[in-house]
């Protein structure tokens, strides 16, 4: 069960901060549907900014010495960095339907075919290969991963539910990113930045009439929601990926959206959705070792006798039938989508 759970979050955390991610920058009243391809960026430079750290001398020495609180720190260092190159790769979204009032549908999916592309190429040129990854055949699990060792705990110890739950075999920016989504939730529902912001995908000309910036507070909106992409995406090359990059995120940018839609663009909503897509994801990618109850039966593999694609299919499957059910329940921002036009009124 401990492991169920573990996987469930693992899975679940880049979806919650990657669907808060779209909920920004949709309700400032632009629509995001470059998640996929953002994250793609996020995760393709936190590798890039991993492998270089390989070089640095603090970096070796920290390893050797098992310095758990110095790399810990270079892993919060190349979540900003992560954060930064999807703020940055944003902007070509927030250009075109900001200042060009491009299709945002359009822009977003351009973005979505534009990411891979870069990211493959430059794998090709680094590391003359489809997939990048550390050098030297060396794990970062092992650097960034919370263990026995990291802890002092002894490997024979019995340890209670909660510390073999939620504490070992962890990873610190799955927490990181909890306390982030939590605090980017306040601000969009409880300061007057996100009020502001929040006014301008419902009515951009009556925000506009009270003095405020639209095309400012939409840029803010999709800048931010680029930083949380792209931290989502490294946060998932590296927890599931054991921090390779190969221009594919599987889909998790679309589930996003899905999750968003699904939790009708409140954090709350977003957080319970996640939770369920990252459970039958988890569900998707570990069927085949997932022992339940610790008794050594593995379950979905041999007494459940179904093909393994079916398994494979269900995430998206369960979106499908998410969706359509609840699809006439949602409220979207009444702006989002419309470029804003300082003559409408």
């Amino acid at each position: 069960m401990s492991f169920l759970i573990q996987q469930t979050l693992l899975y679940s955390i880049p979806l919650m901060i990657v669907a808060l991610a779209g909920v920004f920058s949709e309700r400032s009243g632009v629509i995001n549907l470059a998640l996929e391809g953002i994250m793609i960026m996020g995760a393709f430079i936190g590798v890039i900014a991993t492998r270089s750290l390989q070089s640095l001398q603090i970096f070796v020495d920290a390893q050797a010495s098992g310095n758990w609180a110095m790399l810990q720190l270079m892993e919060l260092m190349i979540m900003l960095i992560a954060a930064f190159a999807g703020a940055v790769f944003s902007l070509l979204l927030s250009y075109s339907a900001i200042n060009l009032r491009a299709d945002q549908t359009i822009g977003g999916t351009a973005l979505n075919l534009l990411a891979p592309a870069i990211c493959l190429f430059l794998i090709r040129v680094i590391a003359n290969q489809n997939t990048l990854g550390m050098e030297n055949g060396s794990s970062p699990a092992d650097w960034f991963m919370i263990k026995r060792s990291t802890l002092g705990i002894d490997p024979m110890q019995k340890l209670d539910f909660f510390t073999e739950t939620f504490v070992v075999k962890n990873y610190l920016a799955t927490y990181i990113c909890i306390i982030i989504f939590v605090i980017m939730a306040i601000i969009l529902y409880k300061t007057r930045f996100g009020l502001r912001l929040r006014a301008c995908g419902e009515n951009p000309q009556a925000a506009a009439s009270l003095g405020i910036n639209v095309f400012k507070m939409r840029y803010a909106g999709v800048t931010i929601s680029g930083a949380l992409a792209g931290m989502g995406g490294f946060v998932y090359a590296m927890t599931t990926q054991n921090c390779t990059s190969n221009g594919d995120v599987a889909g998790f940018g679309f589930l996003a959206l899905a999750v968003m839609i699904f939790g009708n663009w409140k954090p709350l909503n977003i957080a319970f959705a996640s939770l369920i897509f990252g459970f039958f994801k988890c569900i998707a990618a570990s069927y085949s070792t997932l022992d339940i109850n610790g008794d050594g039966v593995y379950f979905l593999r041999d007494t459940i006798k179904v093909s393994p694609y079916l398994y494979m299919m269900m995430p998206f499957v369960i979106t499908l039938i998410v969706l359509s059910l609840t699809s006439k329940n949602s409220r979207a921002p009444k702006a989002e989508g419309i470029p804003y036009d300082k003559g409408m009124r």
